[in-house]
């Protein structure tokens, strides 16, 4: 049994999610409790077991070998490339898997630090602070639009590099910084992963529980 836990707005559990159904896991998921304006509380006693400090989702409960429990979704996708190879969701050779490490990392350390950025400006987007991470994510378009010229996809193949930036992707949208027409290729990267199957079961549901929230849902995902 494979348990992954997560919840209705996590960002990071939706990359984990996503990852396992690219690969044809069979997990069951937990949507831990979510109360606005509370964050996921009450804290699962799972999560906080696994995850005693940062006390986060998502987390990954594997009984396979004795049991395995991870948090991070960084990590989590290490296990799910190391357990279940195929598909392989990393570049076969050791440069290229090194450089899609890489933009996994910087779409979650780089990017989206700007995007949580404006979390709290939302009521103030002419300010200098959110100009300024509006600005900064424009720029990492622009550096992702680069490096599309010559591919389809950010490392080469479809994988984990993609999976991370698109699901930052989403929520910069929603927070006012999402991609202009200034990056066609971006945008038509966007649309190539936004259709496929195991995104749009992870995603579409994120979206109707936005709906319900009487929040924003992006343009481009209103079905």
């Amino acid at each position: 049994m494979t348990r992954i836990y997560s919840g209705p707005l996590s960002m990071f559990g939706a990359k984990v999610e996503i990852a396992a159904r690219e690969k044809g896991v069979a997990f069951e998921l937990v949507m831990v409790p979510f109360i606005e304006g509370e964050a996921y509380e009450p804290k699962h006693p799972e999560v906080l077991r696994v995850n005693p400090v940062k006390q986060q989702v998502p987390v990954l409960v594997d009984e396979i070998d004795g049991g395995v429990s991870l948090f991070d979704s960084t990590q989590i996708f290490e296990y799910l490339e190391d357990r279940y190879p195929a598909p392989a969701l990393w570049p076969e050779g050791i440069a290229d898997r090194a450089r899609a490490r890489q933009l996994e990392q910087k779409s979650d350390e780089v990017f989206f630090p700007q995007v949580i950025k404006l979390f709290g400006l939302q009521d103030a987007m002419q300010s200098a602070p959110a100009v300024a991470a509006c600005a900064a994510c424009a720029r990492y378009y622009d550096e992702m639009e680069g490096l599309l010229a010559a591919r389809d996809y950010l490392a080469g193949p479809y994988g984990f590099a993609d999976i991370a930036f698109y699901m930052a992707c989403v929520f910069a949208d929603r927070k006012g910084a999402g991609m202009t027409d200034a990056t066609p290729r971006l945008l038509a990267w966007r649309t190539r992963v936004g259709e496929r199957p195991a995104v749009r079961a992870v995603v579409d549901p994120m979206m109707r529980f936005l709906a319900s929230q009487g929040r924003g849902v992006p343009a481009f995902l209103q079905r």
